[in-house]
């Protein structure tokens, strides 16, 4: 029944997609350090389309772009949405999903059966692989079980004899001992965070390792059930592994999720997906450099300070909130990010791969693929790259996968988590 609800949904959404999209016509993408944004344009009833998870054919991979080639690192995984490489070059990927939950409203049911449709609802795996390509042909033959029984796992830093997990609701640590398949000792939890809502909870270290940043998503689009339930949320936090202290390092960030340092400068830097309901270009999601202390515009305001009139407004926070560095366009979910020197992927400066899921409140899709900024002198300096696309059929009614956690392999490859395809794509020179 969900099924059929979920395709009558749909049948009623092209309709009211097809009317949006006249109404967005003309509108460029919203890109860059300067992006054109058009007016916001609210909708009653937000535009809800996906394209079916389809998943990809023996043989079938993503588009690399001119000089790249890519191939399957590893298959057949459960709803792969982050990796982190160990120091002996194990590829560990954390496997899970939200599972699906009591509709509040008739839309909450139409968009929960449609993201089941999607491949983004369903039984969550709660666990960690590890995966080793040891004959070094650029795929994984051993795989085992690393660290399972899990709350939404995503997020993973190891340090000093100490493997850290991002789940739903806190860090945790465990003992680790170099080179080991598997985790058995029981975990300490270091931070509570409220689970639910935007549930990612990345995990990067400070240079030192002494400082855990961790991306934490808002609980709601602007904010619907009031600010109380929205306390320590749509922020960046910062843990102090010598005295146990976390504090909100920057704050709204409605779903800050990729984290990476920007190694000539040490400034952190994050990628942020925005609001929904203004329009397909309104507001971008971004890629932002993050200061102590910041304030980037959540809920009140978006690129600096445009004010969302939807939301009850706070004055004070409007004044100071900070523009984000560069427009990724609109509803794209950017949610994977890694600094990629130059010299990593031939033709490509040094910049910052974007992995991005993909939208759903547009009325002509957007994202679907992995992307890359260039930087010079620690800041943006070009147009968006694509890395590698093809995620998504041409007529937008499926798509073969969706990407989203990027990293580095230990062999200099770019390693990409398809959550959807349930593959890691691992890209090279051609």
């Amino acid at each position: 029944m969900s099924r059929l609800f979920a395709r009558f949904i749909a049948l009623i959404g092209s309709v009211l997609v097809a009317l949006r999209r006249k109404g967005e016509a003309g509108n460029a993408p919203a890109f860059g350090d300067a992006p054109i944004i058009p007016q916001a344009k609210p909708q009653g009833i937000p535009t809800l389309k996906l394209p079916s998870a389809r998943g990809w054919e023996p043989g079938q991979t993503p588009m690399a772009a001119p000089g790249l080639k890519v191939n399957a690192f590893a298959t057949n995984l459960d709803h792969p949405r982050w990796l982190h490489v160990l120091p002996g070059g194990d590829v560990l990927v954390a496997e899970a999903q939200p599972e699906r939950k009591a509709a509040s409203s008739l839309f909450d049911y139409a968009m929960q059966t449609t993201l089941e449709r999607a491949g983004a609802r369903g039984e969550s795996a709660n666990r960690i692989s590890i995966l080793r390509d040891a004959d070094g042909d650029g795929a994984a033959e051993v795989r085992e079980v690393f660290l399972e029984q899990q709350n939404l796992p995503f997020g993973m830093a190891m340090a000093d004899g100490k493997f850290y997990v991002g789940n739903t609701d806190g860090i945790v640590a465990f003992p680790y001992h170099e080179g080991a398949m598997h985790i058995d000792g029981p975990g300490k939890k270091l931070v509570d965070f409220k689970p639910g809502g935007h549930w990612t909870r990345s995990l990067l270290f400070s240079s030192d390792r002494r400082k855990l940043y961790a991306g934490v998503g808002s609980l709601s689009n602007i904010a619907e059930q009031g600010m109380d339930v929205e306390e320590g949320r749509a922020a960046i936090h910062v843990l102090d592994l010598d005295t146990g202290e976390s504090r909100i390092f920057a704050s709204g960030l409605r779903n800050a999720v990729g984290m990476a340092f920007e190694p000539t400068t040490g400034v952190l830097w994050t990628v942020v997906n925005e609001r929904d309901g203004l329009g397909d270009e309104v507001p971008p999601d971004y890629l932002t450099s993050v200061e102590d202390g910041g304030f980037y515009g959540w809920p009140y305001c978006y690129w600096g300070q445009t004010v969302d009139d939807r939301v009850p407004q706070n004055q004070d926070l409007v004044a100071k909130a900070i523009k984000p560095d560069y427009a990724l366009g609109g509803h794209t979910a950017s949610l994977g990010l890694c600094w990629v020197p130059q010299g990593t992927l031939p033709g490509f400066p040094d910049g910052m791969a974007i992995g991005q899921h993909g939208s759903w409140n547009r009325s002509t899709l957007s994202g679907y693929k992995v992307t890359f900024v260039p930087f010079e002198n620690g800041r943006p300096s070009g147009p968006l790259r694509d890395i590698i696309s093809g995620f998504l059929a041409p007529d937008e009614t499926h798509s073969y996968g969706r990407p989203v956690g990027v990293t580095l392999g230990a062999d200099g490859s770019l390693l990409v988590a398809d959550d959807v395809g349930d593959v890691i794509w691992r890209v090279t020179g051609a």
